[in-house]
């Protein structure tokens, strides 16, 4: 080991240490050397931006008077939060539609508001309209309620996703004779297109393939604000395929995270549609990783050029389940516009945003330089290679 995050720590406090991002790494190493860059650089910081549907934010309201136990049926702005917790606690999910919502009886449905958009609003400080309805009982003796809350009137706001920040993921396409819409965006017939959502290079997981430096309690940027890894995230699942640098060729590990929703931004927090498929939240994430071996700097070089992602084939190989991948392209590849599958150029298109990931990445690194943010070392490793975990499918059973 060459370092500590203790004396990593110490660094930051004294205004010593010497932090780039994942992006500025790669030329630090060409230049230098990776035994040189690895002994001078303390900390390199990722940053990744795109829409994470596995999110929610967890809300105390308060107690109105008389009090009430939340339960069946409680709304924000009219789309319903699982209130199935003690009295004045609910759950908002990204993805939760308001009940009169079309969906896609006319197809392709727009999906203008739901869940994430919600959860950008209260960020902002908006007002937003808090309707229940419930059953009384001689504690909790109010059965209605009907008024405006914001941020600073509950008392807590957690932002809990439970799966957020997906060390690589598929390339989507559409094979067949018509336009389709998926959560990888709408995908034009006959390979007229090509969705991806990764920052590649900046990506936090990518730049930990092994999760030797991020796991359990490590501190991150979430939302704008701090948070912390609190889990691996589901459908976790690190025995993926990997290429020889240890790099996932398939979606492998993911993050469950957990931070203050009342520290955070609706600039890193934004609800977003995608037509003929749902709504969903784009998240900010960002994760430092401490520079304590020269095995741990080779990891956070990784280059675009040297991350593989599957093409899969959205129209049925995907829905039905089937484990076809049609190529692989590179994200320096899909970065230039066009990849090549079955023979043919096929433009790309990222779901995620490369320009906030570097922003993320920046800022990360202005904190920690700035002695606002220090390290801390996880309490637990996320599940490896050695665990054997691998993503499962719901099978059906005949009784």
């Amino acid at each position: 080991m060459l370092k500590s995050i203790d004396e990593i720590n110490e660094k930051i406090s004294k205004g010593q240490a010497v932090v780039v991002t994942a992006e500025e790494i790669i030329d630090i190493i060409d230049e230098k050397g990776l035994p040189r860059a690895a002994r001078e650089v303390d900390v390199v910081t990722t940053g990744t931006f795109g829409p994470m549907c596995s999110s929610g934010a967890y809300l105390n309201l308060g107690h109105p008077v008389p009090r009430m136990k939340f339960s069946s049926s409680t709304y924000v702005n009219e789309v319903p939060a699982y209130s199935g917790f003690a009295a004045v606690d609910i759950f908002i999910g990204a993805t939760a539609l308001p009940d009169n919502d079309p969906r896609n009886k006319t197809y392709p449905g727009e999906f203008p508001y739901g869940g994430g958009h919600v959860i950008e609003e209260l960020v902002a400080g908006k007002d937003l309209r808090l309707v229940a309805n419930t059953y009384g009982t001689d504690c909790y003796p109010r059965r209605r309620i009907d008024t405006l809350i914001n941020i600073d009137s509950i008392n807590e706001a957690t932002l809990f996703n439970m799966r957020n920040a997906y060390q690589n993921y598929n390339i989507g396409v559409n094979l067949s004779d018509r336009t389709i819409h998926t959560y990888m965006g709408v995908l034009k017939p006959r390979l007229g297109n090509a969705t991806y959502s990764s920052a590649g290079q900046l990506s936090p997981l990518l730049n930990d393939p092994y999760y030797k430096s991020i796991g359990v309690g490590t501190k991150i940027f979430l939302g704008g604000g701090t948070g912390y890894v609190a889990w691996h995230g589901t459908q976790h699942s690190p025995c993926a395929l990997r290429g020889d640098n240890g790099v996932p060729r398939r979606g492998s590990g993911t993050l469950a995270v957990i931070g203050d929703l009342k520290q955070m931004s609706p600039h890193w927090l934004r609800g977003v549609s995608f037509l003929g498929y749902g709504v969903s939240l784009m998240v900010g994430i960002g994760v430092p990783i401490p520079v304590t071996s020269e095995k741990v700097l080779a990891c956070a070089g990784v280059r675009d050029e040297n991350i593989f992602a599957p093409v899969v084939d959205y129209s049925n190989a995907y829905p039905y389940a089937k484990t076809e991948i049609l190529a692989e392209a590179s994200y320096a590849q899909l970065k230039t516009g066009i990849i090549t599958v079955n023979g043919k150029s096929v433009p790309t298109a990222s779901l995620s945003s490369y320009a906030k990931a570097t922003e993320i990445a920046e800022i990360l690194k202005k904190w920690i330089k700035d002695g606002d943010f220090s390290l801390t070392s996880p309490v637990a490793p996320l599940p490896g290679v050695e665990s054997g975990i691998v993503m499962n499918s719901l099978k059906e059973r005949d009784h």
